[in-house]
């Protein structure tokens, strides 16, 4: 007897749930979206008369073609699998976080503070206790539109993104204030970056010459560590049950917004961890623009690994390989920043709506799947 062959209310009773069509699909979609997003950025770059094949050929090149391309994406892509770790998360709780930037900016905030005030501690109690307080300040700053969705009802798509705005002024306030650099001071150069990071309070560099960090190993082992929070454990559970039902789940017992609430303080934390690792593992500073506009491309890399977190791991890597790409293809063919920007936009716009095809895939399953026991 083929597998296929076994009856559903056995294959329940065993346990086994995995369906290769529904991994093949999840996956499949997102990557039909981008196709289609770079399709219609060829017609964008045939109108400016560029060769998109050659455009495109440069494009996948910098980023896959060289070992210095790839070393690069690999650092793209560790904040991006940090941020997608905690839009994991929340999306498996039913709730949207649009508010990365602004939580990768409190990570990056305290990751500066801290090593400057306390910098005569040694590095090995000066890292973790910074990487531990970095992901506090992003819990912060997810846990308040969390609260407001929990207590008051707020739409948490308002309330992250307002909470963008308001810390990414803070963060201009600070780093043309409090934190500006002393010498650059000194020397009459009033640029909007802090003083640089004792040495101890670095990241350790896993390629010398390179800007490879540590900071891509812990993302690494934080994805395993998502993967068992969310499908081993009894919190990881009620998350994705709320995710799944909520008004079962509340019938069931499980306090739902309380957990919508720990999702998204959860996922503040993870991007908190992105500004942690660009600050103590890349730039050494807070500089203006820190975030690079990973709290939403980060959001496109979940989506990629179709919210799993190890699937979030080779979706990153994709993701991050695109923006060194387009980085390359721009100096290459010599075309406007603006295009580039546009051409990356299609593709997060159309990976992000791909979703819609994924859930209606899940809907027609589900159905597939009752008429088996019906008939069964």
């Amino acid at each position: 007897m083929s597998p296929n062959d076994v009856n559903p209310k056995e294959k329940a009773a065993r346990g086994v749930s995995i369906d290769w069509r529904d991994v093949v699909v999840n996956v499949a979609i997102p990557f039909a979206g981008m196709f289609i997003a770079l399709i219609i950025g060829a017609v964008l770059l045939l109108s400016l008369k560029v060769d998109p094949f050659h455009a495109y050929s440069v494009m996948f090149s910098g980023a896959f073609g060289s070992w210095p391309g790839f070393i690069q994406a690999l650092v793209k892509a560790t904040p991006l699998l940090l941020v997608g770790l905690g839009i994991c998360i929340a999306f498996r709780a039913s709730v949207i976080n649009i508010g990365g930037e602004g939580q990768i900016i409190a990570g990056a905030l305290m990751a500066t503070w801290w090593p400057l005030t306390f910098r005569d501690w040694p590095g090995w109690l000066l890292i973790p206790s910074t990487v531990i307080m970095g992901f506090l300040a992003g819990c912060v700053w997810g846990l308040i539109p969390g609260i407001l969705k929990a207590r008051l009802k707020v739409n948490e798509i308002l309330s992250t993104v307002m909470m963008n705005a308001i810390a990414l002024q803070f963060m201009n306030l600070l780093v043309r204030g409090p934190l500006i650099d002393p010498k650059g001071v000194e020397a009459g150069q009033y640029l909007a970056q802090s003083e640089r990071l004792p040495e101890h309070a670095w990241l350790v560099r896993l390629i010398p010459q390179t800007l490879l960090n540590a900071g891509a190993i812990i993302a690494v082992v934080l994805a395993v560590i998502v993967y068992v929070f969310l499908w081993r454990t009894t919190i990881g559970y009620r998350i994705r049950a709320v995710g799944l039902n909520p008004d079962a789940s509340r019938y069931a017992g499980i306090n739902v917004p309380f957990y919508q609430a720990l999702s998204l303080t959860l996922a503040g934390g993870f991007a908190g961890l992105a500004g942690v690792v660009e600050v103590l593992g890349v730039q050494h500073r807070l500089l203006e623009g820190i975030t690079g506009g990973y709290g939403f491309s980060g959001i496109v890399a979940a989506l990629f690994g179709g919210l799993h977190p190890l699937g979030s791991i080779p979706a990153s890597i994709l993701f991050g390989g695109l923006l060194v790409g387009a980085d390359k293809m721009q100096r290459a063919v010599q075309v406007p920043s603006s295009l580039i920007t546009a051409i990356l936009g299609l593709v997060v716009l159309f990976v992000v709506g791909s979703a819609i095809w994924s859930k209606r895939w899940a809907a027609r399953r589900k159905i597939e799947a009752v008429k088996e026991m019906e008939v069964a």
